[in-house]
């Protein structure tokens, strides 16, 4: 995703970044969040069960994760993008 590799509001981003054992898509560890981008076998019920224990170990951890389709990212990119936005600003208030 280049949007995040352009330091959106000056936040930087790490592609595939080492977390606990999990690798995740983007991490900024600033804004303590985590951006996934999945394909479209992530939609398959035993992907999605999979995935839940990473995420509910990272959440845990206090990170914030959010998820976007491959799909979403390819056909809605300025929708992803705004999403994105107003995740940075949300997290940017409450520190």
């Amino acid at each position: 995703m280049g949007y995040l590799r352009q330091h959106p509001n000056g936040y930087k981003f790490r592609r595939q970044h080492p977390l606990r054992i999990y690798i995740v898509d983007f991490y900024c560890h600033k804004l303590k969040l985590v951006i996934e981008v999945d394909g479209s076998v992530h939609g398959e019920n035993e992907v999605r069960v999979a995935d839940a224990e990473p995420q509910r170990q990272l959440e845990l951890d206090g990170l914030r994760v959010i998820r976007f389709t491959n799909e979403e990212v390819l056909k809605n990119k300025e929708l992803v993008i705004e999403k994105i936005n107003l995740l940075i600003n949300q997290q940017v208030k409450s520190a």
